[in-house]
């Protein structure tokens, strides 16, 4: 689609991978496989926890809840990047881009606030275990949950109502794998100072605040884990904070060089590897951590197959 610096416009064409067009069936089939997993991964483990009587805790109900959020922030690009490798055109409308934009950022947010709760969750626990009971009640753990949804939602309605004003007049190409506020900014007709300087201030805010939050929860953390006389206590204690804490260091490691700057872009090729780590790679890795790393939800797994298997085996009446 081609147009005049005096056309308005209204589609936009997402380049993604420019340099393996002869590997995108590969890179299809390898993508299908990585978003298949990761949903299959995430359900399963939000499904044996929601069935599970035995691991009806607060650790776990958090557990369950990043698991179906993670579904939802995958969905958000991972399609749209299956249909661009198998599509010449690579189109996408205006509104839709805004959406992609709006959802990925809204989810992505709303994953920052989430970890920020559980890491409050594994700071009461370890730091302040004869209240924990008491605070981090069913109806807390409500609470947070859906503060970390409805926050994270609000955050990125200002970005897009700015992008959604600007002009869009010339080239017509995001170089980009999906929609995203950088690339958009680059593309319009106008100084974007302006949308650049609250893009970093919501991400500065979201970002930063939360990962702080985190890091002072798991410095104490560790102080309360040190004092613990007995090396096996101690190894215990961390145990549960281990799984997540790979999490937080994957997911903040990559966003925070992302999206925590004050610029529209960097390399490309900078930019869309970060995008692969934070996009993909992090909600693959999810399942993998919170299943292989811990010993409960495993034996709920195993429960369950048995249970399974049992029944098939049983005799009908």
């Amino acid at each position: 689609m081609e147009e005049s610096n005096q056309t308005k416009v209204t589609e936009f064409i997402i380049v993604g991978f420019p340099n393996t067009q002869r590997m995108n069936k590969f890179l299809f089939c390898l993508l299908l496989l990585v978003y298949l997993f990761t949903v299959f991964g995430n359900l399963l483990i939000f499904t044996i926890i929601r069935t599970d009587s035995r691991l009806r805790t607060p650790m776990y109900f958090f557990v369950s809840v990043l698991s179906f959020l993670e579904v939802w922030y995958t969905a958000t690009t991972i399609p749209k990047m299956l249909s661009n490798l198998l599509s010449e055109k690579k189109r996408i409308s205006f509104a839709g881009c805004l959406l992609q934009t709006y959802f990925f950022h809204s989810l992505g947010a709303s994953e920052c606030y989430l970890l920020t709760a559980m890491a409050y969750d594994r700071y009461l626990a370890i730091c302040d275990p004869l209240r924990y009971p008491a605070i981090m009640n069913t109806k807390m753990c409500v609470r947070l949950a859906t503060g970390c949804w409805i926050c994270g939602f609000m955050c990125p309605v200002s970005e897009v109502i700015l992008v959604s004003q600007l002009p869009f007049c010339g080239p017509n190409k995001i170089e980009h794998i999906f929609c995203d506020f950088p690339p958009l900014l680059s593309l319009a007709c106008t100084d974007t100072s302006i949308n650049v300087l609250v893009d970093f201030g919501v991400n500065a805010f979201i970002i930063l605040v939360t990962f702080l939050f985190i890091m002072i929860s798991y410095i104490k953390i560790i102080q309360s884990v040190l004092k613990i006389r007995t090396a096996e206590g101690r190894k215990k204690a961390f145990s549960t904070c281990a799984s997540h804490l790979i999490v937080v260091l994957l997911f903040f490691g990559s966003i925070i060089f992302m999206y925590v700057r004050l610029k529209t872009s960097y390399s490309l090729d900078y930019d869309r590897a970060f995008a692969v780590i934070y996009a993909v790679l992090t909600p693959l890795v999810n399942p993998i951590i919170y299943s292989l790393r811990n010993k409960e939800i495993l034996k709920a797994i195993r429960r369950r197959v048995q249970l399974k298997t049992s029944s098939r085996r049983s005799p009908v009446h």
